[in-house]
């Protein structure tokens, strides 16, 4: 008897399932399409950055390797096009080849292609900092105080790793500015901060020792 309605129940469920499959045939056939597609549209998606990522890759090797003195426009034009793409590895690195080869003499072009990868550019949160840091440094002996602490606030305010660096470019702004207090008081900073870098907190020490102890 109970394998009698055990056979029953299993039937009827059978019958649910077919009836179901019937009555809703359309809606799973077009579930199964949307989802063939987005599985094909990912993997699609996925090998387009892939190429790319290489394409961009190449292209600054190339304009990197070719570089010099009689092809400075066409090196340049190359590396701010890579910059333009933000792409999260060559875009900083084409900008920092840009500066340390001295191809675009304009302060205010280079400022606004740092401006580019820290607003635009998806860079990881220590890679972003390194950038905010490369632009304080880049534009030291030109910035104003307030400028280079609105710049440098970001890294100053936080946990970085190179919260150190920023507050010792500060105290060394301030120190050839001959402003010594706030040169010492950021100094300081560096001693007192969480885990300060300890090659930037040994030299913090030996500059108040050497030139402000008393």
């Amino acid at each position: 008897m109970d394998e009698e309605i055990s056979i029953i129940n299993s039937n009827n469920r059978n019958d649910k399932i077919k009836n179901f499959i019937v009555h809703n045939k359309n809606k799973i056939i077009s579930s199964i399409i949307i989802i063939l597609i987005a599985i094909i549209s990912f993997y699609i998606f996925d090998k387009y950055k892939i190429n790319q990522k290489k394409k961009i890759s190449d292209d600054f090797n190339l304009a990197t390797i070719e570089h010099s003195e009689n092809l400075n426009d066409k090196t340049t034009n190359k590396l701010i096009a890579i910059i333009k793409q933000k792409d999260p590895t060559y875009s900083p690195l084409s900008l920092y080849f840009i500066i340390d080869n001295k191809l675009i003499s304009d302060q205010d072009q280079i400022n606004g292609f740092f401006d580019v990868l820290i607003k635009q550019t998806p860079l990881e949160n220590e890679i972003k900092n390194l950038v905010i840091y490369k632009k304080a440094l880049y534009n030291a002996d030109q910035f104003s105080e307030g400028d280079l602490l609105e710049t440098l606030n970001p890294l100053i305010n936080s946990k970085s790793v190179w919260k150190s660096h920023a507050l010792y470019l500060m105290a060394e702004y301030f120190y050839a500015k001959k402003q010594n207090q706030k040169a010492k008081e950021f100094f300081n900073q560096i001693i007192s901060s969480e885990n300060p870098n300890p090659d930037i907190r040994l030299q913090a020490e030996k500059r108040l020792k050497r030139d402000f102890s008393e």
